[in-house]
């Protein structure tokens, strides 16, 4: 799952729902469940994600969404390996490594026709 969302000091909850293409209730829900995101909230009490909240949210969704964890299983993971974001970060650069030599044959592939 590659995330593109632009270089900002906070991203409304639609922002971040579009970019992890889930519904801004799932992040809602993720956030009551998970302690370590903790937006912002404005006065008119919208929320607020950091980018340190985004970073969480990739670690979060690949353990749910993408390797199959519980949210307890989530929990527990997040607790216990430090290293996890680190790998994690590793994930997305990897899988945007692909898309781009994916992109590049899919190039050559139409020029060669």
């Amino acid at each position: 799952m590659q995330i593109n969302l632009p270089d900002k000091l906070y991203y409304s909850i639609g922002e971040v729902a579009r970019a992890f293409d889930v519904n801004a209730s799932l992040i809602r829900f993720w956030e009551k469940e998970f302690d370590i995101i903790q937006p912002k909230k404005n006065k008119k009490g919208n929320r607020l994600f950091t980018p340190t909240d985004i970073k969480n949210l990739k670690i979060i969704y690949h353990l749910v969404k993408e390797r199959g964890y519980t949210l307890e299983g989530a929990r527990i993971a997040l607790e216990e390996d430090q290293n996890l974001e680190d790998e994690i970060e590793l994930v997305f650069r990897l899988e945007k490594i692909k898309a781009e030599i994916l992109s590049l044959k899919s190039y050559f592939d139409d020029v060669e026709d």
